[in-house]
């Protein structure tokens, strides 16, 4: 039974309150057993330096000056554990540190998320899109790299792990990461510099069904002097593919059950693709505790591929549109980005100023040939050229004050602009099928925003966080036909607070109350179509070979939400949790597919564009263990066990019925594994299976979609050769399972079904790590 915000935030209360009770009956602040936990480790923010905490600690580890009436120590240690800055931070946050992030030697990030707590990856295993928290779709969860928002079109993809110095997630969002996170916020921690001079070289090969993956890296962190530190990795890889489907079209007739139409299209894609990956940093660090840092990074890819099919019709009214084709198509993706973040201390403010530009094209070239049967003469040939290109720019400014009285405040603003230029011509046997758009097309968006946040101490027990937001975003979209504006702004209040049952135990209490919202994409704000070719114009087309468009005048999605979590730290890093969330969703996005009359045929075709449809809720439970086995069973081997398990509820309002879900959120998630150090041999060995059960949502009265179950098996084994040289082996998807997607809709007279079946290959490969 779905439960209302009202009554859980009602409990919420009333948690919050005998929590306040029982702070009035302890003891006062820092006459407990153990110290309050430092404000410089419980921050929740991801400061441009790496996600640092948002507080007054700098990266050298030295504490800030002490106010009037406090007595500070200087700490000169380096970062706390993961588990220790999880569990002091008073918002929820996951760290995930290098030795988790190595473990299974995956050739890109996305294969790294796809394992961690609550998050899912859409798509066939190994072909997935961006990562998803809590199931929410593309746009529900912000992603960050070093504190920042990744520039639109990115891709966590073109990341290698090598170049990742931990992964932080954060469930609820915060005033200073921002509040475009219903989901939660996923932040990518890039390497740092050492003073410790350190070359890092590995090598890789994968092999995927007949195809090589060859891939290198390099890091490097060295000194200048007594005040400069660089750091510096580049990675260079190859990847061909070989990918194959089969998509299924019916038609019948509601009323007799008669089939009208019957189609089956098999594939094949050979792909492909190599590329750079190449970022630094530069970092001064004063005396005084200023620091200044530059963070460029480049990344450039290309890619070709061919694909070839076969359309084969058993019943249809009408001869199929054709019976092969082929298609080439080759692109460029290229990135550049450049950061900077200044340092300074005043007196005890700390203020830190951060800069960004990056821009980023992709093009792309895809010619498509249609065949009858027996037959060298093209019925048809489509012609698709693309250039995207966008481009973006920020400052953030944030001024930290750490107080006598156990505060930590936290103020500043953030200024952003963004805009995409998109020239694309479709040419269907030399002739423009959208002409009526011209060629370019483009949309711009500004953001502003200011927050104040507050984070404090009570006693060593309890402690808490307050914090406001204010975001005004300003977009434009061209669709060539004309130019549509739209002006919104969002105030987002949020609080989060921590209890610990005993200073001295290991179980603590967490509860947050945040509003968050998702902003329309440029890409979603540009209504120029994207034709089916299938099916394309000017003739007619099927609800499920529908055109794609934009819609200029979306609105942000707003949510009210509550967290409430309980946890249990154990010895040796483990973890015992509990997550409960809901979230009230105002505005809902989701993609429609409706029949219109539109410029570019001359009769009527279905057409699918993202819409406001009024409200949503979400919510879920998250569990998660991680222990070595031997703390529950004394005589058991010495296996460190990982496990996180997540289910999901939705609902749309605007839609009757049962399975009215949110757009491609599944039920639930499940992530199992281990990993084992052999006596006496330099082996370790592991293995992780990810479990995501099938499901089916109603988009609208006629429409539904469904994902089939998804089940992925890795293992890995490391021999260390010698202290500085280490042997990776790793499979990925070892048992092989087809991924089935399909969708229904149902008009007045008929029922139109579509189905792909995606045949996934197993991934082997082999890595050597040396340390110089």
């Amino acid at each position: 039974m779905p439960f209302s915000l009202r009554a859980t935030a009602w409990c919420a209360g009333l948690l919050t309150l005998s929590l306040s009770i029982q702070a009035q009956t302890s003891s006062p602040p820092g006459s407990g057993p153990d110290a309050p936990p430092n404000p410089s480790n419980a921050g929740t923010g991801a400061a441009g330096q790496g996600g640092a905490s948002s507080t007054t600690s700098n990266r050298s580890g030295t504490a800030a000056a002490p106010t009037s009436g406090t007595q500070r120590v200087d700490v000169t240690s380096g970062r706390p554990s993961d588990q220790a800055e999880r569990r002091n931070a008073t918002a929820s946050k996951i760290v995930i540190g290098r030795q988790e992030l190595e473990q299974f030697g995956d050739s890109n990030t996305l294969e790294i998320l796809r394992r961690l707590p609550g998050i899912t990856m859409p798509g066939a295993p190994g072909r997935g899109g961006p990562p998803r928290m809590r199931g929410l779709g593309a746009g529900y969860t912000q992603i960050l790299m070093d504190g920042e928002r990744v520039p639109p079109g990115f891709s966590l993809e073109n990341v290698a792990p090598d170049q990742i110095e931990r992964i932080e997630i954060l469930r609820a969002p915060t005033a200073e990461t921002g509040a475009r996170a219903i989901g939660g916020t996923i932040n990518i921690v890039m390497r740092e510099g050492y003073r410790r001079r350190l070359n890092d070289v590995r090598l890789g090969l994968g092999h995927e069904r007949g195809q090589w993956q060859p891939g290198v890296s390099w890091t490097r962190n060295d000194t200048i002097g007594e005040r400069w530190i660089y750091n510096f990795t580049g990675t260079a890889f190859k990847r061909d593919t070989d990918d194959r489907n089969t998509a299924q079209t019916t038609s019948s007739d509601l009323l007799t059950g008669r089939t009208l139409l019957a189609q089956e299209e098999s594939a094949r894609a050979l792909s492909k693709r190599e590329g750079v990956n190449v970022n630094g940093r530069l970092q001064w660090r004063g005396q005084t505790g200023d620091s200044a840092l530059i963070m460029p990074m480049y990344i450039r890819s290309t890619g070709t591929t061919d694909r070839t099919s076969t359309l084969t019709q058993s019943v249809g009214l009408t001869p199929a549109p054709y019976a092969t084709s082929e298609s080439h198509g080759s692109g460029i993706f290229e990135l550049a980005r450049v950061g900077a973040n200044l340092n300074l201390r005043f007196g005890d403010t700390r203020t830190e100023w951060r800069v960004s530009a990056n821009r980023n094209r992709f093009d792309n070239q895809n010619l498509r040939r249609e065949f009858g049967a027996g037959s060298l003469t093209p019925l048809r040939v489509l012609d698709d050229d693309a250039a995207i290109t966008d481009r973006g720019a920020s400052l953030n400014f944030k001024a930290s004050r750490l107080l006598e009285n156990q505060h930590s405040l936290v103020s500043g603003f953030e200024v952003e602009q963004n805009r995409r230029d998109e020239n694309r011509t479709t040419l269907q046997n030399g002739v423009p099928l959208l002409a009526d758009f011209g060629e370019n097309v483009s949309a711009r968006s500004q953001r502003l925003a200011a927050y104040a946040q507050d984070e404090w101490t009570f006693n060593p027990q309890w402690s808490a966080y307050a914090g406001l937001r204010w975001e005004g975003i300003s977009t434009e979209g061209d669709s060539g036909l004309g130019t549509s504006r739209n002006r919104s702004s969002v105030w987002t209040p949020l609080a989060h607070t921590v209890w610990k049952f005993d200073p001295k135990g290991r179980d603590q209490i967490r509860v947050s109350l945040t509003r968050s919202y998702k902003s329309p994409t440029l890409q979603n704000l540009i209504s120029r179509p994207s034709l089916n070719t299938r099916l394309p114009a000017p003739g007619p087309n099927s609800a499920t070979q529908a055109d794609r468009a934009g819609n200029p005048d979306l609105k942000p999605e707003l949510a009210t939400g509550i967290d409430v979590a309980i946890e249990r730290y154990l010895s040796n890093g483990g973890i015992l949790s509990a997550n409960v969330f809901h979230r009230e969703l105002k505005d809902y996005i989701r993609n429609v597919t409706a029949l219109e009359s539109v410029p570019w045929s001359t009769v009527p075709r279905w057409v699918s564009r993202p819409q406001n449809v009024g409200g949503a809720y979400t919510q879920g439970v998250e569990l998660e263990a991680k222990f070595r086995l031997t703390d529950f069973i004394a005589r058991a081997p010495r296996i460190d066990v990982r496990s996180n398990l997540s289910v999901f509820n939705s609902k749309v309002d605007a839609v009757p019925g049962p399975n009215a879900r949110l757009d491609e959120q599944p039920r639930g998630t499940l992530n199992l594994g281990g990993d084992y150090r052999v006596p006496g041999l330099p082996l370790n060995i592991g293995s992780s299976v990810n479990l995501t059960p099938g499901y089916e949502t109603r988009v609208t009265e006629t429409q539904f979609r469904e994902v089939g179950l998804k089940k992925v098996w890795d293992a890995y084994a490391t021999v260390n050769l010698n202290p500085n040289t280490l042997l990776r082996l790793t499979a990925s998807n070892f048992i092989v399972r087809d991924y089935v997607t399909g969708s229904v809709v149902v008009t007045e007279t008929t029922r139109e079904a579509g189905r792909l079946v995606e045949r996934t290959p197993t991934n082997l490969r082999v890595g050597l790590e040396f340390k110089l």
